[in-house]
């Protein structure tokens, strides 16, 4: 019997302000502590995540500020969209990011809220230094010169 095609990430959410505002130094998958409506919301693809951080607390990771739409057909069982998640990561992991957000500058900022290919809803979260205005503008004009070139490449070809 043949295996059945991989199945790949669905992508719910991407925070694309947050390569502009940090220096993405390293990333990790995480889960996410959900209840059943907010899941089926997220099927629905209604989730936010631009303004959120993570935060250690207490020996546990925690996920602030994403907004999870309420589940259209959720009525009484519809919890708050804007509350605090676990999130769940291995005991070394969180050890390991809480001596790092010790260091001055640092920060845990989720990149991208998606569904792996066993459909879990997972969070790609990036350990993240903050960005200079002179480093957003050199990241801007390299932008620029990189679409110039291919710009140029392009009519040559024609």
């Amino acid at each position: 019997m043949p295996k059945p095609a991989k199945r790949e990430k669905k992508t719910i959410a991407r925070n694309r302000a947050a390569r502009h505002e940090y220096f993405v130094d390293e990333t990790f998958e995480a889960g996410i502590e959900l209840t059943g409506t907010e899941v089926k919301s997220l099927r629905e693809r209604a989730s936010q995540i631009t303004d959120a951080f993570c935060l250690i607390r207490g020996g546990e990771a925690w996920l602030h500020g994403v907004h999870i739409h309420p589940y259209s057909n959720g009525g009484v069982w519809n919890v708050d969209p804007d509350r605090k998640r676990r999130l769940l990561l291995h005991r070394h992991q969180i050890d390991y990011l809480d001596g790092k957000l010790r260091t001055k500058g640092m920060a845990l900022i989720p990149l991208e809220l998606y569904f792996d290919e066993r459909n879990r809803a997972k969070l790609c979260i990036g350990l993240c230094r903050g960005k200079k205005l002179y480093d957003k503008r050199t990241d801007m004009a390299r932008r620029d010169a990189d679409r110039e070139i291919q710009r140029a490449l392009k009519e040559r070809s024609h």
